[in-house]
């Protein structure tokens, strides 16, 4: 399989790796300039060239990852017998320079109710380097946000007469924002989502009036203050203010937008 190949499989998989590329030769190595590997916490996928070359690329990605490090780095690399890394010499007697490309996993997002807000908040979402989940029990609404034009997000589409039972099969970590056309729908969504561990942060739709009486109801379900105090609602910027749908999804996306990991500047540039 080729390194797209792996990388893409990774990304599916939502395991983080890092892509190394050899993009300079001075003298003599084992491998060309452009050769190109990736590794994840516990594999390798192609060389580079073996010995302590790969070796200490592979050491410094596997600390990458381990530190959430997203922006790429370079290291350059002398081998001869004068130039010992951890891992020995390698005598090959020329340098190479390689650049390690984070490839993160990225944010997960699940929007349930795809009406008016909800389509809006699709188009600007879309355009985000994310795992997009769409549900809606009106399959009409499903086929409006497929004819959205598509960018960077990976979009996936989910017709469910029961949304609170989709909630189990999302990825660890996803952004839940409910705002579905049915107030039962949403309370359901609510409830199911306080017991559903490892997600990230639970945003509700409406107005305070509404909110005051679903934490009344999910207290009667059983929850307690802490767990209900989770749930962002109303949702979005409090300092954007207006009714109309896509002023609503602008606030909304910009507050979420707030809550994914920045970039971590990397310790060897």
């Amino acid at each position: 399989m080729t390194w797209l190949g792996d990388a893409a499989r990774l990304r599916r998989d939502r395991r983080p790796a890092v892509l190394i590329t050899q993009v300079g030769v001075r003298g003599h190595a084992p491998r060309e300039a452009g050769a190109k590997m990736i590794a994840s916490a516990d594999r390798e996928f192609g060389t580079i060239g073996g010995g302590n070359l790969e070796l200490t690329a592979i050491d410094r990605a596997r600390t990458m990852i381990r530190g959430g490090v997203t922006v790429p780095e370079t290291l350059t690399l002398r081998l001869n017998d004068k130039a010992r890394t951890e891992h020995g010499r390698q005598c090959c007697g020329g340098e190479v320079v390689i650049v390690l490309e984070p490839l993160p996993v990225v944010p997960a997002v699940a929007i349930f109710g795809i009406g008016h807000v909800g389509l809006e908040l699709t188009r600007i979402l879309s355009r985000q380097d994310i795992e997009l989940h769409l549900t809606d029990s009106r399959p009409e609404q499903l086929t409006a946000a497929a004819q959205i034009e598509p960018g960077e997000a990976t979009v996936h589409l989910r017709h469910s007469m029961l949304p609170e039972s989709v909630l189990e099969e999302l990825p660890a970590g996803t952004h839940v924002l409910i705002m579905t056309h049915d107030h039962a729908e949403d309370f359901n969504l609510c409830d199911q989502a306080l017991r559903t561990p490892g997600l990230g942060s639970i945003g509700l739709i409406g107005s305070s009036a509404k909110w005051t009486r679903f934490r009344a109801m999910l207290a009667e379900a059983g929850h307690d203050a802490e767990a209900i105090g989770t749930i962002q609602s109303p949702i979005g910027l409090s300092t954007l203010v207006g009714k109309h749908p896509a002023t609503i999804a602008v606030s909304v996306a910009a507050d979420l937008l707030a809550r994914f990991p920045t970039s971590v500047p990397g310790e060897h540039t």
